[in-house]
């Protein structure tokens, strides 16, 4: 008998809300898809297709469970702030989310076996406090933004930064638990 719930990301924040919710995983297997937006592409629908792109994936190697594919991503307006690829990526991100509103949408989707698919993108408002240079400075050397989608973890130190939100906590961490939980037992899933 093969696994009954796989989580297609290496995510290990994703696998930590889920434990938090008392989910726990069979199996944890990363769909490995290309994640650039396609042209003219919004970020809600980026979000929708990379989520329902990796449970379509992972699906197809264990068509037998169900299966979460989850994809979160940082915008302001329509630009994507994706994973920093540097330093210096990740100081610009940080001051340009820097004293102002920006959204952070997390698309997740559920395969059920047999391949019935259901899928949301959770979108929350973030307004992070104006930084001062050694702020973004101190922040840049703790190498937080390393992995983190508009470069940073909001349950880690830049939680710190944020003087407003509105939506779902654990969306931005990267599984809005809710949203999952609900898609799961809508598709049948029992723990």
């Amino acid at each position: 008998m093969g696994p009954r719930l796989v989580l297609g990301s290496a995510s290990p924040r994703r696998l930590d809300l889920l434990r938090q919710a008392g989910v726990e995983p069979d199996l944890v297997d990363p769909a490995d898809i290309d994640e650039a937006p396609l042209k003219g592409e919004t970020p809600r629908r980026l979000a929708a297709r990379l989520a329902n792109e990796k449970a379509a994936v992972v699906a197809g190697r264990h068509p037998g469970a169900h299966v979460i594919g989850a994809d979160t991503l940082v915008a302001v307006g329509r630009r994507i702030l994706g994973k920093p690829e540097g330093e210096a990526d990740a100081r610009a991100m940080i001051d340009l989310l820097s004293g102002r509103a920006h959204r952070v949408l997390t698309g997740v989707t559920v395969v059920a076996p047999g391949g019935r698919s259901s899928g949301r993108v959770v979108e929350s408002r973030i307004t992070f406090k104006r930084l001062s240079p050694p702020e973004i400075e101190g922040f840049i050397a703790s190498r937080e933004w390393e992995d983190a989608a508009g470069g940073y973890k909001i349950h880690q130190r830049a939680g710190a930064f944020v003087t407003d939100l509105k939506g779902s906590f654990t969306g931005v961490v990267g599984l809005p638990l809710y949203e999952t939980l609900a898609l799961l037992n809508g598709l049948g899933w029992r723990p």
